[in-house]
């Protein structure tokens, strides 16, 4: 490296480097890695005829994902001829002549001339599966790829670009953390890069965090945990402290996949994991359903009544049966079925990723838009805490992007373990239906299956609700009705019709507006048929509501449950008509049933009793 006499010595050889850095527009595929050093850093295997290491770096034995540089990157994500770098010139003063420190002077050129970049960021504009995006990437071999006033500033200058183009953004972090040799210049920029990311999320605009290896520190701690969407490439180190740092403050060894992207999924901090031969795939999905322009309608026409036939309504314990049948759809068949598009999003950011409630962005009908569902086969189908967090997630992202959201209902109820209680099962339901209540985008609840009391209602409150012809929606199950009322569950099947429960009675009482029609031996008969029916129905109401202002949406919905038990029989009008069903069915008995649970009284003990 050429000797550093004075700080212009220093610029001129920074514009020098600069000038030799690759065209963006020309971007070459990755360089063929000679047979001697194709070799698997993970497993040791031969690579050197392996195609998917060729073209991503990625052994097609473990799978491990080798690195890679900021261009080879931008290379495999964008639109080929597609990027054209944000200009470099006008940026923040220079922080080694800041700091007058000749020895990070030097660093900087060296890591210049080595990597062929004049900072750890790259940023442009460029076009991902045809959608007009702006691309930061963090290249972690020029220093570690760490967080310093001129990355700060880059990074900064994109999102306010975007802001201004009304462009999403994707950025690709690989990043050791803060640049110490900045001090506490490199600190700060963690609160510039958040303040510009959250003007990203006013304007309602996406953000896909994409973290490889390694993703740790300030950068970790600020803008790249702000994306609406966070995938993370497979075995990728992620954490807020480096991991020796985590390995000290702990008395036992760490195990292999903590602090990695695996156990961030499982803790429910990210949304994704995704192999690097499928991530712009997927960059490209997200981004064509986030920025998605098209609404269902018609042209001057009213949308008729959909006249599919229902079947004579069962007796409401055989409707339970069937809606608890082991083989009907779950949210997911329902969700494959009728979807031609489906990314799954996880976690509540905050604790973990509770599998009963299933979640994402889908496409239905050529249309995006957000989809919620409880999944009855996971841990019984009872709703934690952060389940319903989760699905706050999923719902305050289709309200960011204007996307209808449609919720699939089938519970048995909310998780009643102590655990829940500890984590605010009771805050967690309450605040669901309180952001419900308000939402401002169309929204279409489905009961599916079973529709048990607060677990179910969290996701019921909407600008339609319908109901599948086997399903039920009850503020108590038999079971459990049963055993308070006459101390024995056996006789549950004598409660079923006075909770009044089935799809027939809910929409008599007003309680759902649309019954959905199954194949005449139930759903489980002919799930491909039930999800034809099911489908039809949601296009029809989607066509339906999204006739109307949002502001009117809002407030109709405020009206259906204000007036519960007055004008409107809602709700309210279910439990009382509920209670009232049971009383008239106990009357008989209600002195035994009086004794069993409140014992004798002072008469009673005057007769001997």
């Amino acid at each position: 490296m050429r000797e550093l006499t004075s700080y212009a010595t220093y610029l001129a050889e920074r514009e020098r480097l600069r000038r030799k850095r690759p065209k963006s527009v020309f971007l070459k595929p990755l360089k063929e890695v000679p047979a001697e050093e194709a070799q698997c850093l993970s497993c040791g295997a031969d690579l050197s005829e392996s195609e998917p290491y060729q073209h991503y770096r990625v052994c097609d034995v473990c799978r491990f994902h080798h690195s890679l540089s900021a261009w080879e990157r931008i290379y495999l994500l964008v639109d080929p001829a597609s990027f054209r770098e944000l200009d470099q010139t006008a940026t923040a003063s220079e922080p080694a002549r800041l700091l007058g420190n000749i020895t990070y002077q030097e660093r900087i050129l060296e890591a210049q001339e080595r990597t062929g970049l004049s900072e750890a960021v790259i940023t442009g504009i460029c076009t991902i599966g045809g959608n007009p995006t702006v691309l930061a990437v963090l290249d972690f071999g020029f220093l570690g790829g760490n967080l310093g006033l001129v990355v700060g500033d880059r990074i900064t200058k994109a999102f306010e670009i975007a802001v201004r183009r009304k462009l999403p953004v994707v950025t690709v972090v690989s990043s050791g953390g803060a640049r110490i040799e900045e001090g506490v210049l490199s600190l700060v920029q963690m609160a510039k890069t958040v303040a510009a990311a959250k003007k990203l999320q006013a304007s309602n605009l996406p953000h896909v965090s994409v973290l490889t290896h390694p993703t740790t520190g300030e950068v970790y701690a600020s803008f790249a945990n702000l994306g609406d969407i966070i995938i993370a490439e497979p075995r990728a180190m992620i954490g807020f402290a480096p991991l020796r740092v985590v390995e000290q403050t702990k008395e036992d060894s760490l195990s292999e996949m903590e602090h990695t992207a695996e156990s961030h999924l499982e803790h429910g901090l990210i949304d994704q994991i995704v192999d690097r031969t499928q991530l712009r795939n997927l960059v490209s999905t997200v981004l064509d359903l986030l920025s998605s322009r098209y609404r269902l309608g018609v042209k001057k026409k009213k949308v008729r009544p959909y006249l599919a036939p229902t079947h004579p309504q069962e007796q409401a314990w055989q409707t339970i049966q069937l809606a608890r049948h082991k083989e009907r759809p779950t949210s997911l068949d329902y969700i494959t079925r009728i979807a031609s598009t489906f990314i799954e999003i996880h976690g509540d950011r905050s604790y973990s990723d509770d599998p009963t409630i299933v979640c994402g962005l889908a496409e239905l009908g050529g249309e995006a838009i957000v989809i919620i569902g409880q999944q009855r086969d996971r841990n019984g189908g009872h709703t934690g805490p952060e389940g319903f967090r989760k699905a706050q997630r999923a719902m305050r992202l289709a309200a960011k992007f204007g996307l209808p959201l449609v919720n699939l209902i089938d519970t048995p109820g909310a998780y009643p373990g102590p655990e829940s209680e500890e984590r605010g099962i009771g805050n967690a339901i309450a605040s669901t239906m309180a952001l419900l209540s308000d939402l401002p985008t169309p929204v279409i609840s489905v009961i599916i299956g079973q529709g048990g009391s607060e677990g179910a209602l969290a996701l019921g409150i909407a600008d339609r609700v319908l109901i599948m012809e086997n399903a039920f929606l009850s503020v108590i199950s038999p079971e459990r009705a049963a055993s308070i009322f006459f101390r024995d569950v056996k006789r549950a099947e004598e409660l079923a019709s006075a909770l009044r429960l089935t799809a027939a009675d809910c929409k008599e009482l007003g309680v759902v507006d649309t019954v959905v029609p199954e194949p005449e031996d139930g759903a489980h008969a002919d799930p491909a048929e039930a999800a034809r029916l099911l489908r039809n129905l949601l296009l029809r109401e989607l066509l339906q509501i999204q006739a109307q202002p949002t502001a009117k949406l809002v407030k109709s919905r405020y009206r259906r449950f204000r007036y519960v038990g007055g004008r409107a029989p809602l709700l309210g009008g279910v439990l009382s008509k509920q209670t009232a069903q049971i009383q008239n069915l106990l009357q008989s008995g209600v002195s035994e049933i009086k004794q069993r649970l409140v014992g004798p009284t002072k008469d009673d003990n005057k007769t001997g009793w």
